[in-house]
């Protein structure tokens, strides 16, 4: 029996009144009367006012919001803000918090960005305020004052460059001042470099940069080290040979292994500035150093190592003997399989797979060959891939990593340009690469699949010509196999961007290829597909392979699809797409076809049941009017005026009628085309003109192949017949001749006994023997 008690109805169950013990401390949360007053400002405060009251009296917060909303203040009112806020600003900057600090170096980079103020405004309102806030203790604040800092250098002036920031760094750059300011002068060193002659980088700037070079710290060093490169830029190669140079030999043999990774990336990054005697005699033994240490560092150094190889190696080639090429290709041979198990279930390479964490990092390491993979095939010479690097490429190709096979599909078409000749070569990866699990993979080889597959199908008139012709059957299926896998998948933005590329298709394969692997699976893709970005790409793609095809028959067919299928379809859906296709044939093909095939098509559908398919024919009225040629088109200028009238007397749809009368105004300004073209439209009818050029061309085309083919079944024919006459005449000859002789036997034998018994033989002979040694005899007398 259920107890209704006073206490047991109010009393709450254990876990609502956990919640209850939860909102007490929001319920304390609310603000006070007088926090209220002192939050409230008064409404009659313009924005400058209220800016300047808030960063005096107001709260953290409400300094907050004035320090985000600097930006729109100084694009406002430029003048007053930079006099009465900004100073306040400055004030409030110094006991402001983290978020305050972020907040305020991001707005003022934002205000260089967007080019309020002039720079001289800005170097006297804003460059103390920054310079001030480099040394703040906490590590994020400074670097975000720097990051605006090193912006704000591209356009001072170099006087202003010289006066606030070059002379005072020299001071901080001592050993007195703190690691955090130290690295900051590193970066501003290299960052100010370009902006000054060499003489001035030369007294000024290189006495402070070999002191950061020595300095006690490594990270000073190693940052400092990665500014040499932009300091020899700014000197010329002669005084970096002299001052530079032995500064990067020193912190190559450096004691920390940071150090000697950033000496390594700033030497690749300089050899161009270096000669080829410098670049074999000094730079070379310590780069191959480094190489041969680098599989006992950790994968850091690897990973530095497999980026900057391809670079590398394209500027010392000219300085390697053969047997210095071969080391560095075995180098990059064994970087990109680093981590790979083979055959026989043990590592080749010296680093074992003992976390998921290294897995990644030696993954990158071969992500790093994938990148270099086209440096590598200049390096061996395009000529050599087959026999020195082919194994690599494909290995990389079918990497276990997706991240390694997308960045071997990122630079696949660098590496067929390449081989042009042999591109043959490659035709399994492409297809590998094509039918890959992953649509990362799939969706990086598409930015560059047209150029790739006319390159397969055109590239090269050597002995992979023949080849790529048999190849091309491999490639539909995987085509098609890839299509299916992104419509299958969620990704439809991959599904939209495949069909877009697919419309290079009839640059690369047949009509006839094209008509019965793709064009239907447009229509399918169009009709059943959900997401109308991949309808549209389908659409267009359908409208461009109609464009190129050859034959009058299927293209018939696939415009009578289109208008019973989509036209007169039942799903208003469909019917709206009909509409998309026909504005993408108005765009590709030229005027006269789109009024000989579609027009009236599009014109039906003012019957339409569904409002939406009625609004989108009005705004394509002026469209199918602009298609419009006199005096060959009066017939359906008539049509579409009677449609016109039917819309504005019969349409019960309000918003139909607000469009439609909209409409009518814009189709009244329009001028349609007579013939011959007027001037003013003249380049649109110059095109337009092309496309049914184009387009008579194709037919003429058509007209030619049936012409050719049934010439040849003629000749075949007349040639089959030739033959058979030949034949004839042959075994009626052999005849002949086997008659001729035997009346020529008769006549020349001897008379008498000798006579008669020659004959006897000669009957028993032909008697005894069968009809072959007639053919031999046959023969012997024609010889």
């Amino acid at each position: 029996m259920m107890d209704f008690s006073q206490n047991s109805l109010f009393q709450l169950p254990d876990d609502l009144q956990e919640i209850s013990i939860i909102e007490r401390p929001v319920r304390r949360s609310f603000k006070t009367p007088e926090e209220i007053e002192r939050l409230t400002v008064d409404e009659k405060l313009n924005d400058i006012e209220r800016a300047v009251y808030l960063l005096s009296c107001g709260q953290d917060v409400q300094g907050m919001s004035v320090v985000v909303s600097l930006p729109n203040l100084v694009r406002q009112n430029p003048t007053e803000t930079l006099r009465r806020v900004v100073p306040k600003v400055r004030e409030f900057l110094h006991l402001a918090g983290v978020e305050v600090q972020l907040a305020a170096a991001f707005s003022f980079l934002s205000i260089l960005q967007e080019e309020s103020v002039s720079i001289h405004s800005y170097t006297h309102s804003f460059l103390q305020i920054i310079l001030q806030n480099l040394d703040h203790r906490d590590t994020g604040v400074s670097n975000a004052w720097l990051e605006t800092l090193l912006a704000v250098v591209d356009a001072l002036p170099k006087e202003a460059i010289r006066q606030e920031i070059l002379n005072p760094i020299v001071s901080k750059a001592q050993l007195s001042q703190s690691l955090q300011s130290r690295l900051a002068n590193c970066k501003i060193l290299g960052k100010v470099a370009k902006k000054f002659e060499v003489s001035v980088i030369k007294k000024d700037m290189l006495p402070l940069v070999k002191s950061l070079c020595q300095d006690v710290e490594y990270e000073v060093r190693s940052c400092m080290c990665r500014q040499l490169e932009h300091i020899a830029h700014g000197i010329g190669p002669e005084l970096t040979k002299a001052t530079i140079l032995p500064e990067l030999i020193e912190l190559a043999r450096d004691e920390s292994s940071s150090v000697r990774l950033a000496a390594f990336d700033t030497t690749v990054n300089l050899l161009e500035l270096f000669d080829k005697d410098d670049r074999s005699q000094t730079l070379f033994p310590q780069v191959k150093l480094f190489c041969e240490k680098s599989f006992k560092s950790d994968e850091t150094v690897l990973a530095s190592l497999s980026l900057q190889l391809g670079k590398l190696c394209h500027h010392l080639s000219g300085c390697f003997t053969p047997e210095q090429h071969l080391w560095f290709l075995e180098l990059y041979k064994r970087l990109s399989t680093l981590g790979l198990h083979h055959e026989n279930g043990h590592s080749e390479q010296q680093i074992p797979i003992q976390s998921l964490e290294l897995e990644k990092k030696i993954a990158l390491v071969r992500k790093n060959c994938a990148y270099n993979i086209p440096a590598m095939v200049l390096f061996v010479e395009p000529q050599n891939f087959q026999l020195e690097l082919y194994s690599t490429f494909s290995s990389l190709c079918n990497d276990p990593a997706i991240l390694v096979r997308k960045t071997a599909a990122l630079g696949f078409h660098e590496v067929a340009k390449l081989l042009s000749p042999n591109i043959h070569l490659i035709h399994k990866e492409l297809v590998a690469l094509l039918q890959d699990n992953s649509l990362e993979v799939l969706d990086t080889l598409l930015d560059y699949l047209p150029e790739t597959l006319e390159l397969m199908t055109t590239g090269g008139d050597s002995a992979g010509s023949d080849t790529k012709l048999v190849n091309i059957p491999d490639l539909i299926p995987a085509l098609t196999a890839a299509e299916q896998k992104a419509a299958l998948s969620l990704k439809w933005r991959v599904h939209e961007k495949m069909l877009q590329k697919y419309s290079c298709l009839p640059h690369v394969i047949s009509s006839d290829q094209i008509y019965y692997r793709f064009l239907h699976r447009m229509f399918t893709i169009i009709i059943n597909n959900n997401v109308l970005p991949v309808q549209r790409a389908a659409a267009k793609t359908l409208c461009i392979f109609l464009r190129h095809n050859r034959k009058q028959e299927q293209r018939q067919e696939i415009i009578n699809k289109l208008i019973d299928q989509l036209g007169r379809g039942k799903s208003y859906w469909n019917r709206l797409r009909f509409l998309d296709t026909c504005e993408f044939v108005m765009e590709l093909f030229s005027k006269s076809f789109f009024c000989k095939y579609f027009f009236l098509s599009v014109l039906e559908l003012v019957n339409d049941p569904v409002a939406n398919v009625r609004i989108k024919l009005c705004y394509m009225l002026p469209k199918l009017k602009a298609s419009l040629k006199l005096p060959t088109d009066r017939n359906l200028l008539q049509q579409l005026e009677l449609c016109v009238r039917k819309l504005l007397c019969q349409e019960k749809d309000k918003d139909v009628t607000a469009i439609i009368r909209k409409v009518v105004f814009e189709l009244d300004k329009m001028e349609i085309a007579v013939e011959p073209f007027q001037k003013r439209c003249y380049e649109k009818d110059l095109l337009d003109l092309k496309k049914e050029k184009e387009e008579i061309l194709l037919l003429e085309m058509e007209q030619m192949e049936k012409e050719k083919q049934q010439n040849e079944m003629k000749s075949s024919s007349e040639k089959l017949a030739d033959k058979k006459r030949r034949d004839s005449k042959a075994g009626s000859a052999g005849i002949k001749t086997v008659t001729t002789s035997n009346t020529s036997n008769r006549a020349s034998s001897p008379s008498g006994k000798e006579g008669k018994k020659t004959k006897m033989s000669r009957s028993r002979s032909l008697s005894n023997h069968t009809t072959p040694p007639k053919l031999g005899a046959l023969d012997k007398s024609i010889v």
